[in-house]
């Protein structure tokens, strides 16, 4: 019973830092700007060859003929993250049962 309350404590300690982890940039540096990589990187190029063409666009942006609205990017990268979270869910679920299994065959 013991072991139970440290691993819930250990866990709800663990849970506060990482959220902590997570927010404490935006409240610590409160001018900054959080870009991602793609960003640095086409300013780079710019900076370094204004004359660089793209060899290479986006698959949906040339079928629709333009660029993506943010929320449909987000969506998309939602569906992403679903169907991968879903994969090792699945996988994590098989694992388990795995060790069910063989410890119910010990028996």
């Amino acid at each position: 019973m013991e072991k139970k309350k440290n691993n819930k404590l250990l866990v709800a300690v663990l849970l506060i830092l990482a959220v902590f982890i997570a927010f404490a940039p935006l409240f610590m540096l409160k001018d900054a700007e959080f870009g991602g990589s793609d960003d640095k990187g086409n300013s780079l190029i710019e900076e370094t060859d204004p004359d660089y063409e793209p060899w290479a666009a986006p698959i949906l942006e040339v079928i629709l003929g333009g660029e993506l609205p943010g929320e449909v990017e987000s969506m998309l990268f939602c569906v992403q993250t679903g169907i991968g979270v879903g994969i090792i869910a699945f996988l994590m679920g098989r694992f388990v049962e795995r060790k069910k299994w063989m410890k119910d065959e010990e028996e």
